[in-house]
């Protein structure tokens, strides 16, 4: 079968030329965006490099409100120890009561030593509670932070927020009693967090409320305590008072309170410092300043009852007359 081809619709060309192919796309515009990608690639390279992209917000703690001077001894006209109770008794003290077992461990415990690195991650989950307690309550953070500092160190203590402590009484981040009922510390303190709003986030939140595992909950409560024992921003005899008080009124809660006051007038002359430890000479300031005149006043008062003691005949078992809780 023969084809016919209509002469009209072939393209003559001169004797030695060829027929071009088509000319190809351009390909500038794949270039460009190539460049366009790499560029932007770099960009973001150098940004993640040099932290502008990926950097973490960084929380800090609540402002100090102000700087607190080294306590001094104050002469009095007294001629005699300070009662161990008078000043408690000057307001509606909430004093809490430790056993003999509870006081002579810590006594051994109260080390100021950080045996574990407290990370700056952890404790930026504190830090809205510290300011909505002090907010709330009237009462300056870093006594707050102190005492947490104090009893959980920072809520990393084993068992923290499991069961209760080596006395069995007390349990949570700021060691609540529970068990020197039947109105225990706890149960008077407990709804300090319906005061407040909560924090979106925070560290360790429970599913119940109140619950003395509940950072909130547990500082919270604490701050409330402390404010009814006296405390107010002022880093002073006051927020002694209340510290000792949050203990319980014997020769380690001497110790506690001083140690817990030392640590906070040094955050507000120095800056708060998560691992670091407290200053001795700040110690003994505060000790001779509120700590000794109470010891004093306790001491006396043993010796006079064991005085009695033997005039009766009669002793104390376990060493302290405070009942367990």
């Amino acid at each position: 079968m023969s084809v016919q081809i209509d002469p009209s619709t072939v393209t003559e060309h001169p004797p030695g030329s060829f027929a071009l192919p088509p000319a190809p796309p351009s390909e500038r515009g794949a270039w460009l965006l190539a460049c366009t990608i790499g560029v932007l690639g770099l960009g973001v390279l150098i940004a993640v490099l040099t932290g502008v992209v990926g950097r973490a917000t960084v929380v800090a703690p609540p402002p100090v409100l102000a700087v607190a001077t080294t306590p001094v001894v104050v002469p009095t006209a007294s001629t005699g120890p300070v009662s161990a109770t008078a000043r408690a008794q000057a307001h509606a003290a909430i004093v809490a009561r430790p056993s003999a077992a509870q006081q002579r461990l810590d006594a051994r415990s109260f080390l100021d030593a950080t045996h574990t690195h407290i990370s700056r991650r952890w404790m930026e989950g504190f830090y809205p509670i510290y300011a909505t307690a002090q907010r709330t309550f009237g009462v300056n953070w870093l006594l707050l932070a102190s005492i947490h500092r104090q009893e959980s160190a920072f809520s990393t203590a084993p068992g923290v927020y499991h069961g209760l402590n080596f006395a069995h009484c007390c349990g949570g981040p700021m060691q609540f009693n529970v068990t020197n009922g039947p109105i225990s510390t706890w149960d008077l303190v407990s709804d300090s967090y319906i005061y407040a709003k909560r924090p979106a986030r925070y560290n360790h939140m429970t599913t119940t409320h109140p619950s003395i595992y509940d950072d909130f909950d547990a500082i919270m409560a604490a701050a409330h305590l402390l404010s009814a024992d006296g405390a107010e921003y002022a880093l002073n005899e006051s927020a002694w008072d209340s510290a000792y008080d949050y203990y319980g009124h014997d020769a380690t809660g001497v110790t506690y309170a001083d140690q817990v006051l030392a640590r906070a007038v040094g955050w507000s002359q120095h800056g708060f410092c998560i691992n670091c430890g407290i200053e001795a000479r700040m110690v003994e300031a505060v000790h001779a300043a509120y700590g000794a005149p109470v010891l004093a006043a306790l001491e006396a008062a043993e010796a006079e009852e064991a005085k009695a003691e033997l005039k009766t005949g009669t002793s104390r078992v376990g060493g302290s007359r405070s009942p367990a809780g």
